[in-house]
């Protein structure tokens, strides 16, 4: 055999058999790298680089993940981003195809499959001949075409990869009309990196493009992001998750449960790559079902949550225990847990403010949460983490801000119970009450007044001073001591400060809480605090005893 062309083709000469003929139909393109020839001594000798294609090889391809096997080839392949699919066929369609584009979402949504199919597009555009269009999409397809580029950014981030960019830019390409930059994780270059490819990217030559994938946007420099077309590719919905890996399933005759399916889907949190991987690692069990998936995975905890919210309205602390140890033992991620608790707590909400009922309580639990999920991923044992944060809810005034809400509630009714009670009796036996029954009477109303004082201007001026007293720490008191309270809307209270300084620290979401708090303690009732500053109102600044002296201020805080 004897090399032309760039690749090698089958001597004449040689002491090939019969089916030697049929080489012409599979001589390799000019697209790809060299094969190396069968040797003539044998017919059944093997071609390591062959791909079967030709009738004396016995080679076989090694199995492919099913996750790349199964990796869109078309705009119609791909699966829950319509909105991306949509706005990109039609502008092929139109031909009205930018130099830039950006692709942002979380991993295994489909960044990069989309970049390939729009490569195709690109590297095939303007080319009539239907064989060589092929040949292209095929060498897209293998990563073996040299006019398009997959760099990841992660690995070739600095200032001097970014430079080598732009020198090698300027040579034109060299099978197609366009040459395609994928640059993957675009997000970790650094400042410098990203200010080399600007004037590049900006103004490219005019067989040049450029498709950038992130998973973290919000990274990007502004000037990259305006000079690109920018998409979001959202999470792929469960259903469209299931239905996919149903269809692998029937492809390579897995039997597996529907169940087992969802849960699989559940478990990827929309990334269509972490799904299937896991299906391709759990393919080889003769049946899967959902309980093969949960011991693979581990358990979320799900079956959990509503054992957590009922120990914390019964405020069990033993149970709040012992759950967080079932979850550890079963393996579930504390993370995962963490969040499913979230997401418990923001249907809750919801459904409080759809029934107009108080949202305190969950506000508090969001924000627990919230701190805890920091903390676990850098705590040396995160199930401590977790248990401080159900305790401290459990111990501290989460619970009991329900129960302070609904108890005069029920306390009312049953003092009507029996008032009405002694009123429907005296009107049945036409009997006059007694003194002693007049009397009691008046204790349990001077109780309900005790425990639920009126809410009134004068009353909070009364108990301000207490409230101030109270208060901490230190600078949000003096803060307190330069407001006035100027007014009551329902359950509103309007404080107005002199200056913005002290509207902002009392007005600051952990020190307005805490002041909230302490009204509420003292007039049974949630109040929440509005501060203004006193222009903002219209109102003239007084002079007045109660402004906090600079000194004082001084000796609170230090």
């Amino acid at each position: 055999m004897k090399e032309e062309a760039g690749y090698f083709k089958w001597n004449e000469d040689s002491e090939e058999p019969d089916e030697s003929e049929d080489s012409e139909e599979t001589k390799p393109s000019s697209l790809h790298s060299s094969e190396s020839s069968a040797s003539s001594e044998s017919s059944e000798s093997i071609n390591p680089f062959n791909t079967g294609t030709h009738p004396g090889a016995r080679y076989t391809d090694p199995p492919m993940s099913l996750y790349r096997k199964y990796r869109p080839q078309a705009f119609i392949d791909v699966v829950g981003q319509e909105h991306v699919v949509t706005t990109l066929e039609n502008a092929v369609k139109q031909d009205k195809l930018t130099h830039a584009y950006l692709f942002a979402g979380s991993r295994g949504t489909g960044k990069t499959s989309v970049a390939r199919i729009l490569a195709k597009h690109l590297l095939t555009r303007g080319i009539e001949d239907e064989t060589l269009r092929r040949q292209i999409e095929e060498s897209v397809a293998e990563g073996s075409i040299v006019d398009l580029i997959e760099i990841d950014g992660a690995s070739n981030r600095r200032i001097e990869d970014s430079r080598e960019l732009v020198e090698k830019i300027q040579f034109s390409p060299v099978v197609t009309h366009a040459k395609v930059y994928i640059i993957d994780e675009v997000h970790m270059l650094t400042k410098e990196a990203f200010n080399a490819l600007l004037k590049t990217l900006e103004e490219p030559p005019s067989y040049a493009y450029f498709i950038l994938a992130t998973t973290e946007l919000q990274k990007i420099p502004s000037t990259i992001q305006s000079r690109c077309q920018r998409f979001a590719f959202r999470q792929i919905r469960e259903e469209d998750i299931v239905r996919r890996l149903q269809f692998i399933a029937d492809q390579e005759h897995i039997t597996v449960d529907r169940a087992a399916l969802r849960i699989i889907a559940r478990h990827a949190a929309g990334g269509m790559r972490d799904a299937i991987s896991l299906l391709d690692q759990l393919r080889s069990l003769e049946k899967i079902t959902a309980a093969d998936v949960a011991v693979r995975i581990g358990e979320s905890g799900q079956e959990h949550i509503d054992a957590i919210f009922a120990a914390l309205e019964s405020g069990d602390r033993e149970e709040i225990l012992r759950v967080v140890r079932e979850v550890e033992e079963a393996g579930a991620s504390l993370d995962t847990f963490l969040r499913l608790l979230l997401g418990e707590v923001r249907t809750r909400l919801h459904a409080a403010i759809g029934q107009n009922l108080p949202t305190g309580t969950m506000s508090r639990m969001l924000d627990t949460f919230l701190s805890a999920l920091r903390d676990i991923r850098i705590a040396p044992v995160p199930g401590l983490v977790l248990e401080s944060a159900l305790l401290s809810l459990c111990e501290g005034d989460v619970p009991a801000i329900e129960k302070k809400a609904v108890k005069p509630l029920k306390k009312v009714k049953e003092k009507d119970k029996d008032e009405a009670a002694p009123l429907s009796e005296a009107k049945k036996k036409d009997k006059d009450d007694t003194p002693e029954r007049v009397e009691r009477a008046k204790e349990k109303t001077i109780d309900a007044l005790v425990e639920a004082p009126e809410l009134t201007l004068d009353h909070v001026f009364a108990v301000w001073p207490e409230i101030i007293a109270k208060a901490s720490p230190p600078s949000v008191k003096m803060s307190l001591k330069n407001g006035r309270v100027i007014g009551i809307d329902g359950k509103t209270l309007t404080l107005s400060f002199v200056a913005k300084f002290h509207r902002d620290r009392v007005a600051q979401q952990e020190s307005s809480r805490a002041l909230e708090q302490l009204l509420q303690d003292h007039f049974k009732r949630p109040i929440r605090l509005e501060c203004v500053v006193e222009e903002e109102r219209g109102t003239v600044p007084i002079a007045d005893a109660g402004m906090v002296d600079l000194a004082e201020a001084v000796s609170e805080i230090f």
